[in-house]
């Protein structure tokens, strides 16, 4: 088995929740999140994309996409990218 760096889109649950607060809650709540940033989406409401490595087995997306979903503040998790790593 290998690794697998990922990339998450993150819906807060409103354009009120404090984006900060939420940066810091996923790292506390999520390890090896490498970088969040923000991403406009309009209307005042930012996505936040985050980068993570987890490891290359079985059911791993579903249960990083499940940690997500469990931070306070947030709507939705997806995964928008993920590539193998050497």
């Amino acid at each position: 088995m290998g690794a697998v760096a990922v990339i998450l889109k993150v819906m807060p649950e409103s354009p009120d929740v404090d984006l900060e607060a939420l940066k810091a809650a996923i790292r506390e709540k999520i390890p090896g999140i490498s970088d969040i940033r923000d991403e406009p989406i309009g209307f005042g409401l930012v996505a936040l994309k985050v980068a993570t490595v987890i490891e290359d087995e079985e059911g791993a997306t579903e249960t990083i996409e499940a940690k997500f979903l469990e931070v306070p503040g947030i709507d939705r998790a997806e995964i928008v990218d993920l590539s193998r790593m050497i």
